[in-house]
């Protein structure tokens, strides 16, 4: 195995250790632990130490060692820290707060893309619902996700907001997550198609009010979906 896969192994395993609480706030570790427990260099340790540090979920002192922080301390728009997150069993109520995070800050992003899209951005929405349409009938769900990736990430783009388009891993995370963890339909919801199409669509003729509803519709329905899923 690469040293790169090494310490993203040891990374993923640490953060989903911290994120699930298996490795309670307050608890210390050490390099020497580390190292021992998972079979790693030092260094490797180091720098999976120093990730989780940046990130907010371990903290190192001298005389004290590394010890877990609160999750008030977590730099909880991390994509890493959302997909942890979701792995650990923490994916229903993450999934919520990510959503009424959405609904907070894409309609308004819809609005400013229908005043600042460029014919670029407007032929790349139109693509990707095309795409979300097609893979959708046929019922493949990893192609829709692409498709659907695609659409929010231009969305954003076309805001022409750097805040925003920041953003774009934090919506991704979510749509990943409902995929990866049976939390959409087995079959896309036309429905849910039809309302990215009239996003693309009012975009497309700059209409900041018609884009902003749709998007505030389309986030509606997939927390409604979310809903329905995860109460099955």
């Amino acid at each position: 195995m690469s040293p790169h896969a090494v310490h993203a192994d040891l990374l993923d395993s640490l953060g989903e250790e911290i994120a699930s609480g298996r490795l309670a706030v307050g608890a210390v570790l050490t390099l020497e632990s580390i190292t021992t427990s998972y079979d790693v260099s030092r260094s490797v340790a180091r720098e999976a130490i120093r990730v989780l540090e940046s990130m907010g979920l371990v903290a190192s002192r001298r005389r004290v060692g590394i010890t877990v922080q609160p999750r008030q301390a977590w730099n909880v728009f991390d994509p890493r820290l959302i997909r942890w997150r979701l792995e650990a069993g923490d994916r229903s109520d993450q999934l919520v707060s990510l959503s009424e995070l959405r609904r907070g800050f894409e309609p308004v992003a819809a609005g400013l893309a229908a005043q600042r899209a460029t014919p670029d951005h407007s032929r790349a929405l139109a693509a990707a619902v095309a795409e979300m349409e097609i893979t959708g009938r046929q019922g493949d769900l990893e192609a829709y996700l692409v498709a659907d990736q695609q659409f929010h990430r231009t969305l954003l783009d076309a805001s022409g907001n750097e805040m925003m388009r920041a953003l774009a891993s934090v919506t991704s995370e979510v749509l990943v997550g409902r995929t990866h963890h049976q939390l959409m339909p087995r079959t896309p919801n036309p429905e849910a198609i039809a309302l990215h199409d009239e996003v693309a669509r009012a975009v497309r003729r700059g209409d900041a009010a018609a884009a902003e509803a749709a998007m505030r519709s389309i986030i509606d329905e997939a927390s409604a979906a979310l809903a329905a899923e995860h109460g099955r």
